[in-house]
């Protein structure tokens, strides 16, 4: 192992060596806004000690004003990995645990149903292998984004669902999952989950407008793209998989956080948020998880490209939804990180933002670009069956 870590150190700093200036992030930068057709952009990378930020486009159409670092961002689904690190503080101080049962921490006279008598656990929500679906359903027309389903909702719907899956045997990216384990942690900790998350994660790193519950200043901040997305409002009600709000200051704090790099001020996160749970050859089905390549490791609401031991390996996280694509990912061999987030712009774009800026890291990072993947097979004919009535 010590040689093993040796080989691996001296590989990084021969990389690090041929990796080009950070000035190259502009460039590439915006190459990957044109290559978008969004209406506005921002992008940080950091680089060990170095950190790049550049907005491109604009704040809302017409406006001409480039989006600053202080432009107020949805974070969409990267708000599953803050959900992750605060499962793992209270894993570490034994607050919980990965292989409790969900029933655990249910509303009293609720029943979580489970499938072969094999029970939903914190770790199958956190890593999309609970068996529950993607989504609820859909939201009453009108409602604001992410304020739908509530905590009274989805736990009045959790008893009456019969599990895709059994828990534990394939991966199904659940929305409503993530809420779910939101709901178990803030149970446990005796407190609001959005309280909870402030004081064992934003409030400690001084992530001053990371939350739930943005007031007038920033929503007037809050990028727009070509369309009207409705209210900035409160979106506890999505706490644990998509609700936060957060600016380019506050994620180039946790981009350090990630990658270990702001120590003293920042400390580093610890490496089991980080680590592979599940491989998916070990499941029976997977889908969902591959918006930004197919993943080689499965973790907690990260998604793994390439083993860990390969230089041009990616820690990964995507995002998306009310008017917002975001995408943050990691090179923890060079200790370079990416965060990028797009809005709407008026022509519907064909280009894949994650894999392009996946590209954008490999090449910051100075490792070889990920290898091209092999074409998905065609999909099976449906076997035709009598349908069944749903009970």
């Amino acid at each position: 192992m010590r040689k093993l870590a040796l080989f691996l150190a001296l590989a990084a700093a021969s990389v690090h060596a041929q990796a080009p200036s950070l000035d190259q992030a502009d460039i590439l930068g915006q190459e990957l806004f044109t290559a978008s057709s969004s209406t506005g952009m921002v992008l940080i990378v950091v680089r060990n000690n170095e950190v790049f930020f550049r907005g491109y486009g604009e704040t809302a159409p017409g406006t001409g004003i480039r989006p600053a670092e202080t432009a107020v961002i949805r974070l969409c689904s990267l708000t599953k990995i803050f959900t992750t690190d605060l499962l793992t503080k209270l894993v570490a101080d034994n607050t919980v645990h990965l292989d409790d049962p969900l029933q655990l921490y249910a509303p009293a006279h609720v029943a979580v149903p489970s499938r072969e008598a094999h029970p939903i656990t914190l770790e199958d929500l956190a890593t999309h292998t609970s068996g529950l679906p993607r989504e609820v359903g859909n939201a009453p027309r009108g409602t604001a984004h992410f304020t739908f389903p509530d905590y009274k909702f989805r736990w009045r719907w959790l008893p009456m669902q019969h599990l895709k899956t059994t828990p534990g045997t394939a991966a199904l990216y659940s929305n409503v999952g993530f809420d779910l384990l939101g709901d178990a942690l803030q149970h446990a900790a005796h407190r609001p989950y959005a309280q909870l998350l402030f004081e064992r994660t934003t409030g400690p790193l001084g992530m001053k407008e990371t939350g739930f519950t943005p007031n007038a200043s920033q929503c007037q901040r809050l990028l727009q793209g070509s369309h009207d997305e409705g209210q900035c409002t409160d979106t506890q009600a999505s706490a644990g998989s998509s609700g936060l709000y957060s600016t380019a200051v506050d994620m180039t704090v946790w981009l350090k956080y990630l990658l270990g790099t702001g120590a003293p001020a920042i400390p580093a996160q610890s490496p089991e948020a980080e680590a592979v749970y599940i491989a998916p050859s070990a499941l029976v089905s997977e889908q969902g998880l591959d918006h930004a390549g197919t993943p080689s490791g499965i973790g907690l609401g990260w998604m793994h490209l390439l083993a860990d031991t390969d230089p041009s390996s990616i820690i990964e996280k995507t995002g998306g939804g009310a008017g917002f694509a975001t995408y943050i990912a990691l090179n923890q061999f060079t200790h370079t990180g990416i965060f990028v987030a797009f809005t709407e712009g008026p022509v519907q774009n064909h280009v894949n933002v994650f894999k392009a800026a996946n590209n954008l890291l490999t090449t910051i990072a100075g490792v070889p670009p990920l290898p091209p993947e092999p074409p998905k097979p065609a999909p099976k004919p449906a076997a035709k069956s009598r349908k069944r009535r749903r009970s």
